[in-house]
């Protein structure tokens, strides 16, 4: 473990058919309102948009008093402020302090020439965007800038994710985790009322004027709208599901990221972790004894030495965690996932990513983005 505390970090760049084949440039970009935006971005904001709707619009006013009022409330809060962290997380530069010194987004980036340098960052200097960096900092392919104190880039925020927007990402996700759960409640108890006594749903004065329980009202109590039994159950279905589904995946990434919590590492460090287990297990089943008493022996002299591979994209798609525990069992098949749609998308990309390299140490760790 201490292996992992180090600080100095060294990546190799993903190679073309050519060892000494340039990678295009492209322009920085500046956080994650910036162009194209991502498909899980749009789908997420328009996730959001429809689960606001049905919550506040058609399911909550249907609770009794004074439940209304408290779900109401908690979920507006919940929503409310997964809107503005959701929003800072996205708007907020996790560039480097001296990358964002020299506000310059507009121009294309340099070059690499793995000719001239092995690495991007070297003796903490960036050679793509030409600034001195900290020792925490890591060049993302994707935003083609050094982020500060780097966990991964996320394409449901269409950004990386540092140090300056970690918190807002991590306060986003618990709302929308709290928000979501609240309303699978709220659909579930109507669905059940529905069946057992719809008149606890029927309290709204507007419903005094509608006989019988096949007509419905939505978005009460301001412009009510009629509906059908039979709508109203077929669109709860459909939102519940919804709304299962999202809950799954938010439990999943913030148990990921408690867990991260709980170990004092970062997304980044998990992935080479896994990437160093990986490269063992490979070892190991190759059939070399004398490659891993090798590895061996250099794991015990040099703690901070790690196995690097040149693409993320071609290393093994099976992942554990070290501890086998309950919550490690919970969370291995949702990191996976994670890990799978990273890999898909870095073979789409024509890009690379870099971490810092010291040559006085014998370090070498590759860098890994997590959506």
């Amino acid at each position: 473990m201490n292996g992992f505390s180090q600080r100095l970090r060294r990546t190799s760049p993903m190679w073309g058919s050519s060892r000494n084949e340039l990678v295009p440039s492209k322009p920085p970009r500046m956080n994650g309102w910036s162009w194209p935006p991502q498909a899980f971005q749009v789908v997420g904001w328009l996730v959001y948009s429809y689960l606001a709707i049905v919550s506040f619009g058609i399911y909550i006013p249907l609770l009794p008093q004074p439940w209304n009022h408290v779900l109401y409330s908690l979920t507006g809060i919940a929503f409310i402020v997964h809107f503005f962290t959701h929003i800072a997380a996205v708007t907020i530069d996790p560039a480097d302090a001296s990358v964002r010194a020299k506000q310059n987004y507009s121009n294309p980036m340099p070059l690499f020439d793995r000719t001239k340098q092995p690495h991007v960052i070297q003796d903490l200097h960036c050679y793509l965007c030409d600034v001195k960096v900290g020792p925490k900092v890591k060049h993302c392919g994707v935003c083609n800038k050094c982020v500060e104190d780097f966990d991964h880039h996320c394409k449901w925020l269409n950004t990386c994710v540092g140090g300056r927007n970690y918190w807002c990402f991590f306060v986003a996700l618990s709302s929308a985790t709290l928000g979501v759960f609240l309303l699978v409640v709220v659909i579930l108890f109507i669905f059940i009322q529905h069946y057992l006594d719809p008149n606890i749903l029927r309290t709204a004065p507007q419903f005094g004027s509608i006989p019988g329980n096949e007509t419905w009202l939505a978005f009460l109590p301001i412009a009510p709208i009629r509906t059908s039994s039979a709508g109203l159950l077929i669109l709860a279905f459909i939102t519940v599901m919804l709304s299962i589904t999202c809950l799954l995946l938010l439990c999943h990434l913030l148990g990921f990221h408690f867990y991260l919590f709980y170990k004092g590492i970062s997304t980044y460090d998990y992935v080479k972790m896994q990437r160093q287990k990986e490269a063992r297990n490979r070892d190991t089943e190759s059939g070399k004894p004398n490659d891993a008493k090798t590895h061996n022996k250099t794991t015990q002299n040099k703690k901070n030495s790690i196995d690097c591979e040149p693409a993320l994209s071609q290393s093994s798609s099976t992942c554990k965690f070290d501890d086998r525990g309950p919550l490690s069992s919970r969370l291995s098949e949702s990191i996976c996932t994670e890990l799978e749609i990273f890999k898909k998308s870095a073979e789409r990309e024509n890009s690379f990513h870099y971490g810092t390299e010291n040559p006085t140490e014998n370090t070498a760790i590759c860098i890994g983005l997590l959506d």
